[in-house]
């Protein structure tokens, strides 16, 4: 049997043998609200057709659906205005768009900086296996390896 708690609406199975003839208490599983329940009550209710309030109800809900579609219709001022708030939003983001170019062209200064440094540091590492395949190579890894150590000293003399 399906047993609906009068608190909260939440429906339960209930098997039928587990609740007596003169009844007895419930709780609620989703809101723990405690009521008496009888299964002779609940059986009559069931039992009995109301036919004029499923009439009534089915009219009230064209109504609602009618107020619902009346309300729904906006004047034209109403969408003008917001048309004029979206282009507003659109205007502002233009701006930030244009004030992180800058913090854009800095983070890609970084990342060629660090790449270029990871790439020496791999230079350095395979140095003598790429002097042993080409042999003019030496002379050039050597000035390069001397002019970044002037840049370093440099920076150290200017901090």
């Amino acid at each position: 049997m399906i047993i609906t708690c009068p608190n909260c609406n939440k429906q339960f199975k209930i098997d039928s043998s587990l609740i007596p003839d003169e009844g007895r208490d419930l709780q609620c599983g989703s809101c723990n609200h405690i009521w008496f329940y009888n299964v002779q009550e609940k059986n009559n209710e069931a039992l009995e057709l109301k036919q004029e309030i499923v009439s009534k109800d089915i009219e009230t809900k064209a109504e609602n659906k009618e107020d619902k579609i009346e309300e729904s219709q906006q004047p034209e001022e109403i969408i003008k205005t917001e048309i004029n708030n979206k282009k507003k939003q659109k205007n502002t983001t233009s701006l930030k768009k244009t004030e992180n170019k800058g913090g854009k062209f800095f983070s890609y200064i970084i990342v060629f900086i660090i790449s270029f440094a990871a790439l020496i540091i791999f230079l350095d590492t395979i140095k003598t296996p790429l002097i042993n395949v080409f042999p003019g190579l030496e002379i050039i890894l050597f000035n390069l390896f001397e002019t970044l150590q002037d840049i370093k000293l440099f920076i150290i003399d200017l901090i």
